[in-house]
This record gives structure tokens, sequence and C-alpha cells, in this order.
């Protein structure tokens, strides 16, 4: 290697470190050096990764990604895209073989607009962060900024809405999917069927969206439930399953501490 060649390959690295109060270098986590946008400038006619971004844990039952691209379609993710129709469950391995049981969660404040092309949100990559562990992205139609972290077996949401007299939650379990609302304990309860082949007769995939703010509003159209209610500016909306007893054991990491 040329010496000039190799100093800059130093430089290179060293920028890659931190230093602790006593000076020595340090690394950075790993997991913080991975850039899941990769592979994401991809269309059918020419593919630069057909990947999307995937934010879950190792060998995780299921992942989760912001959706650009239409319900079915297998480009979920692109980043020419302007757009996020909702953040979805994916087990899609490629788009050529498309995904299944898939289904999708939706901050909504433009009133009670729930199909795909009515509820998606500017959004731009600058008001974005993308880890293996952690996504957020400012929702600019709404003005909601949205984030989410996976957890041992499914993901913790944490919505930060805007002063309205009603904010909306939109949950689609895509077509031939069924919702139901719990209002007793305050969740949204279904289960998706969508899939294209290369599955039992009886597949489908349960789930349960579980929010930390009681619904004022309630609606329900075929595959697809919204829920609403009223917000402070800047009051956050959790979506996941609470320990029992509302305790969190010592020392645990909460999915937002990273």
């Amino acid at each position: 290697m040329k010496p000039l060649a190799y100093l800059l390959a130093v430089i290179t690295a060293m920028t890659a470190m931190s230093c602790e109060d006593n000076g020595r270098p340090t690394m950075p986590d790993p997991v913080d050096l991975v850039n899941p946008l990769t592979g994401t400038a991809s269309s059918y006619e020419l593919s630069t990764g057909n990947t999307y971004p995937a934010i879950a844990l190792p060998w995780g039952t299921h992942f989760w990604t912001p959706q650009t691209g239409r319900n079915g379609d297998g480009w979920t993710y692109t980043y020419s895209a302007t757009k996020i129709r909702g953040l979805k469950q994916t087990h899609q391995p490629s788009p050529w073989i498309n995904d299944y049981g898939s289904f999708s969660i939706m901050p909504v404040t433009t009133g009670p607009v729930y199909d795909e092309e009515g509820r998606q949100s500017w959004f731009s990559h600058k008001a974005e962060t993308v880890k293996p562990y952690y996504y957020k992205v400012y929702l600019a139609e709404h003005d909601v900024t949205a984030e989410l972290a996976p957890t041992e077996r499914a993901a913790a949401f944490r919505l930060t809405y805007p002063e309205k007299e009603m904010s909306y939650l939109v949950v689609d379990a895509f077509k031939d999917g069924h919702v139901e609302i719990d209002k007793e304990n305050n969740s949204i309860k279904g289960y998706s069927v969508h899939n294209h082949g290369g599955v039992t007769e009886n597949f489908r995939n349960y789930f349960e969206v579980i929010c930390d703010t009681p619904f004022e509003y309630e609606m329900i159209d075929g595959s697809i439930a919204m829920v609403g209610f009223k917000t402070t500016k800047g009051q956050q909306v959790n979506l996941h399953k609470p320990r029992a007893g509302g305790t969190q054991p010592q020392g645990a990491r909460r999915p937002f501490d990273r």
C-alpha cells in the first residue's frame, strides 16, 4: 500500500472511534455501524440489493419495517419513495417471493382516514433514524414522530402526537384479515392471512396491539380498525404489552433505552 493511501485508511478507521475519559480510543458498538438502508434503492427494473430496513432482534420471529409500497407490493420500502403508508410487521425474504402474515400500524391526525392512500404521510430521510434495533421517523402529514424497537417476540412503539381534539391509530390486517377492538383491555386484536402461497389452508398470523391510552373513538371497516383519543402537544402514546404488575426487572433494558 502506498504511504498516502495507508495514512488515509488509518484516518478513516480513527474517525469511527471515540475516546474514554482517560483518552484511550474505544470502538463503537458494531451494531451501530450497520446501515439497514443499504440495498433499498431498488426497483422492479433494477436491483441494488432488493432489501428493506429490517428492524428485529437476531433470529426474530418477525421483522418490522416502514412501508412505502402498496399493500401486497413486494417492494415494501424503496429509498426513493417520499411517503410512508404504515409500519409493517413482515416476514418477507425477497420481493420475488413477497410477504406473508403481514399487518401494519399507522398514526393519523388528519381526520378519520384509514385507507392506505388516505393515511399515508410525507417523510424525509433527514428526519429518519434507522438502526437494526431501532427505527424513528417524523410523519410530516400528521405531525407525529413514530418510534419502534423490537422486543423478544414483538415490538414496542412510541408515538408522539400533536395537540388534537381527536388523534387516531390505524391497524390494517390487509385483505381478508380480521380485526376486533377490545375496549376493556384497550387493545386491537386480529389476524392476518396475507400470503402468496406456500402456507397451509388454515394459515393465520395472530396479533394484539395494546395501547396505554384509553380509546374514545372506535371504527372497524373490513380488515381495518381505527381508534381515536384526544392528545396534548407532545403526548406519547405507547403500544406494547406491559409486564405483569406494570414493573420492569431491575437492571433490564427498556425498548428505547439504547
